[in-house]
C-alpha cells in the first residue's frame, strides 16, 4: 500500500498539535496546580525562570511553527478540497490561530509579561500570583483543547485522504 505524502504530512501536523496540547495540558492539570500549592515566591520565582526557559525550547518551535503551516494548511484546504475534508483543514486552522496563538497573545502572554517585570520571587509578584494562577489556568484551558481539536482534524483529514487515495 503505498501512503500519499499528503496522509503522512496530516499525521505530523496531527502529532505536533498533539505535543503542543499535551504540553498545555501538563500545565493545566498539574504544574500549575504544585507551583500554586507551593510558597507564594517560591511558585512565582519557578513561573518566572519557566517562562524564561521557554523561549529556547523544542516546544516553542513547535507552537510558532504550527502559525504559518496551520494557515496555510487551511488556505489549501478551502481551495483546493471540499466538503468534510475542507472543513476539517479549515477548521484545524482557524481553531489553532484563535484558540492556541491568539489566546496566547491576548490572554497568558500579557500576564507572563506583568509577572515578568515584577521583581523575582519578590512581594509584588506574590500578590498578584493568586490571580494569575487563576486567570492563566483558565485562557490555557482553551489553549489545550483547541490544540486538541487540531490534532484530531488533521488525524481525521488523515484518515480521509487515505480512504481517498
Amino acid at each position: 500500500m503505498n501512503i500519499p505524502h499528503i496522509v503522512w504530512a496530516l499525521l505530523l501536523l496531527a502529532a505536533a498539535a498533539g505535543l503542543v496540547s499535551g504540553v498545555f495540558l501538563t500545565f493545566s492539570d498539574f504544574v500549575m496546580k504544585s507551583l500554586a500549592a507551593s510558597r507564594p515566591a517560591a511558585g512565582t520565582e519557578a513561573m518566572q525562570i519557566i517562562n524564561r526557559k521557554v523561549f529556547r525550547s523544542i516546544f516553542m518551535v513547535l507552537l510558532l511553527g504550527m502559525i504559518p503551516v496551520s494557515i496555510l494548511t487551511a488556505i489549501v484546504g478551502y481551495f483546493f478540497h471540499d466538503g468534510t475534508l475542507s472543513v476539517l483543514l479549515v477548521s484545524a486552522g482557524l481553531l489553532y490561530f484563535f484558540g492556541v496563538f491568539f489566546v496566547s497573545a491576548i490572554g497568558n502572554i500579557p500576564m507572563n509579561n506583568t509577572l515578568e517585570a515584577l521583581p523575582q520571587g519578590g512581594v509584588e509578584a506574590q500578590i498578584y500570583w493568586p490571580d494569575y494562577v487563576r486567570e492563566w489556568v483558565l485562557w490555557n484551558h482553551v489553549r489545550w483543547l483547541a490544540a486538541l481539536g487540531v490534532s484530531v482534524c488533521y488525524m481525521v483529514s488523515a484518515v480521509l485522504m487515505a480512504q481517498a487515495a
